[in-house]
């Protein structure tokens, strides 16, 4: 790519997030030309989705080529996935711009096969971000000015999606697979929630009703979700919670001891997941809240993010990385029929 112009798009990480007033703000999503599209390589795939990396040309004013991602089906996709994947981008033209969410810039839809535009997140998914983080000695979130950032950093992450998840559901639309996995990150450390709302097997996603012949991200799925299929922002706000969780552990896996069947009998006897020691009580305390069995009387995205806001500003060290115990977090067991990790 040399002598090349590239822009990446993605709106500064300092911007206010949008409010719901600006909700009613139409955002200009526009048919951009399948032949100024160079497919560069593939980002990530799913059984009938995948997402590649690509150089579009005139997406914007002022640079000759930018980086995108293209989200679009495999060979073998049925007509059924592509229907899918229609009412996923009928969603997402209907969404304002949000700084953390990733971005709709365009489509190519007049022939097979379809492809979504969206902005290119270079650091990839939040879950290896965090897990690549312990290999590298933790150096991955910068400590540009010592280590009392590291702890800010991961809670910057917690606050993003939090941020994002709220304006989302402001818009009256229900995540379903909120993880790790499913927030992309810039290359100035943005956080930014995707596939939100997506239909079934767009790069690993899949429709969570029991009936689903997918596997399911039960580590991450709320009680009433498991249990009564019932999906809703509050069951959004639980998988916020092993979220949260995961940002904290690094990247771990939930519940790394058990197997599916044991962790559902246990969740339904009362039993969450321990605080891990090098977490504060506070952030811990707000975990629990996200669990709680009564999808009313967790917290709204809202209130998660005013709060964070407030330990965030208090200065304290909430993530103590130095003291994390890896070793507790590394239990491997054999994966049970239907569970998606």
């Amino acid at each position: 790519m040399n002598n090349k112009e590239i822009d990446v798009i993605s709106q500064p990480a300092n911007q206010e997030p949008r409010t719901a007033a600006y909700a009613n703000t139409p955002t200009s999503h526009k048919a951009f030309p399948r032949d100024q599209l160079k497919i560069i390589k593939e980002l990530g795939h799913g059984a009938f989705g995948q997402v590649l990396l690509a150089e579009a040309s005139g997406m914007t004013q002022g640079s000759k080529v930018t980086l995108v991602a293209v989200k679009t089906l495999k060979d073998g996709a049925g007509q059924s996935d592509k229907a899918d994947m229609m009412r996923e981008l009928d969603l997402m033209k209907k969404l304002p711009d949000h700084c953390n969410v990733v971005r709709l810039l365009g489509f190519c839809v007049e022939e097979d096969p379809p492809y979504i535009i969206v902005e290119y997140q270079s650091r990839g998914n939040l879950k290896d971000l965090l897990k690549d983080s312990r290999s590298k000695g933790r150096r991955v979130y910068g400590n540009r000015h010592g280590p009392s950032n590291t702890s800010k950093d991961l809670m910057k992450f917690a606050k993003d999606v939090a941020d994002g998840m709220a304006f989302i559901s402001s818009q009256r639309c229900i995540h379903r697979d909120l993880a790790a996995r499913n927030v992309l990150v810039a290359e100035d450390m943005t956080c930014k929630v995707s596939d939100f709302g997506l239909a079934r097997d767009v790069m690993n996603i899949r429709v969570y009703e029991r009936r689903s012949q997918g596997p399911l991200p039960m580590r991450w799925m709320a009680l009433e979700s498991i249990l009564d299929d019932v999906y809703t922002t509050a069951s959004d706000v639980w998988s916020y919670g092993v979220l949260l969780w995961e940002i904290v552990t690094l990247g771990a896996r939930p519940y790394p001891a058990m197997a599916p069947s044991e962790m559902i009998d246990k969740l339904q006897s009362g039993y969450r997941m321990p605080k891990p020691q090098h977490c504060q009580e506070e952030l811990y305390v707000m975990m629990l809240r996200c669990w709680y069995e009564n999808p009313e009387s967790r917290p709204t995205f809202k209130m998660i993010s005013k709060e964070l806001d407030k330990l965030i500003n208090k200065g304290k060290e909430y993530i103590s990385i130095a003291d994390i115990e890896e070793s507790i977090y590394e239990v491997v067991l054999k994966d049970d029929a239907g569970d998606k990790v």
